[in-house]
């Protein structure tokens, strides 16, 4: 059977043959110009929404803070508006509250999450059951959770849940949002339950990537429990803790929801007063948008000075 042979086509003198192909490279070429511009237009996209909901209003409310606004007219006024919110006693009571409600979230509502993403873990079965029974709450809107709260766990009442829970311990019931002493741990009792199911996933993230090795050692070292947690367990998910101390700070200094709802806005005596309500008492009742865009960028100063000073030490301590 006779083989037949192709001719070569002839190459045209001084042009050198191209080791690569030219159809596969400029295909590729364009499939890496379309991922840019398809990386650039979401990138761009983000950072419009950024820049509009975001920077444009922290620098609006800023501008605003050095304005004053009647009748339609505009006038710059200095520090004006700064002056008046400071001399206004409910500043100083609203900070002291804030204060408040900020400590006692991270004696419980810093604490709790922790120790209950322990217990979650040392269980061998129905894990899956039990996160997704204490992330609940988080997916019920706060609103809801929190009217739950005030009409029914906070009654004043015998019916209420937590009163009929003291009286059947023999304990002295409470008034709960109507005092003034109940108040603050009332909501901060209401926001942790709300809240706390995504810190419990947090830390069981970071719980599971410690190594058992560690917790064996202990464990043939005659460790308890208290002693595992101390030597083990804080120092392995430190980098998490002091994370979520910071975000959990941060978060509650911008109280407001549970104050509007659980006390009808200050509450009694003044008791439930958040610089975040206040915010909204000087914007949308006494219209007064530029003492609020001052009390707004007075809290801004405080939250990012705060997270500095945390950032730098935590840094060192690193």
């Amino acid at each position: 059977m006779a083989i037949t042979t192709v001719p070569e086509t002839p190459r045209k003198p001084g042009r050198p043959m191209s080791p690569y192909p030219v159809g596969p490279q400029r295909t590729n070429l364009g499939r890496k110009v379309r991922d840019n511009l398809t990386g650039h237009a979401f990138l761009i996209g983000a950072v419009l929404c950024f820049v509009v909901f975001s920077w444009y209003p922290m620098i609006r409310g800023i501008v605003m803070s050095f304005q004053r606004t009647r009748r339609g007219e505009t006038t710059w006024v200095g520090w004006d508006n700064y002056l008046r919110i400071v001399d206004d006693p409910s500043f100083w009571t609203a900070w002291k509250n804030t204060a408040y409600f900020t400590v006692l979230a991270l004696v419980l509502g810093y604490v709790v999450p922790f120790f209950v993403a322990i217990l979650l873990n040392e269980f061998r079965h129905a894990k899956g059951y039990l996160r997704i029974l204490v992330y609940l709450p988080v997916m019920l809107p706060p609103a809801s959770a929190l009217f739950l709260f005030k009409f029914y766990a906070y009654d004043p009442s015998e019916a209420g849940l937590f009163n009929a829970i003291l009286k059947a311990l023999h304990l002295p019931t409470s008034q709960w949002m109507q005092s003034p002493g109940m108040t603050m741990p009332a909501m901060v009792l209401a926001s942790t339950w709300m809240n706390m199911g995504g810190a419990v996933l947090i830390y069981l993230a970071s719980l599971q990537n410690i190594p058992g090795e560690l917790y064996e050692a202990a464990e043939l070292d005659g460790a308890g429990i208290w002693k595992r947690i101390r030597h083990v367990t804080i120092p392995q998910t430190r980098l998490i803790l002091a994370l979520l101390a910071m975000l959990q700070i941060v978060a509650t200094m911008q109280v407001f929801i549970e104050p509007l709802i659980l006390a009808n806005g200050a509450g009694a005596e003044d008791s439930a007063t958040s610089v975040a309500y206040l915010i909204y008492q000087h914007g949308f009742f006494q219209n007064d948008l530029n003492g609020a865009a001052a009390l707004g960028v007075i809290m801004l100063v405080v939250l990012a000075g705060f997270s500095a000073v945390y950032v730098r030490l935590t840094a060192k301590q690193d």
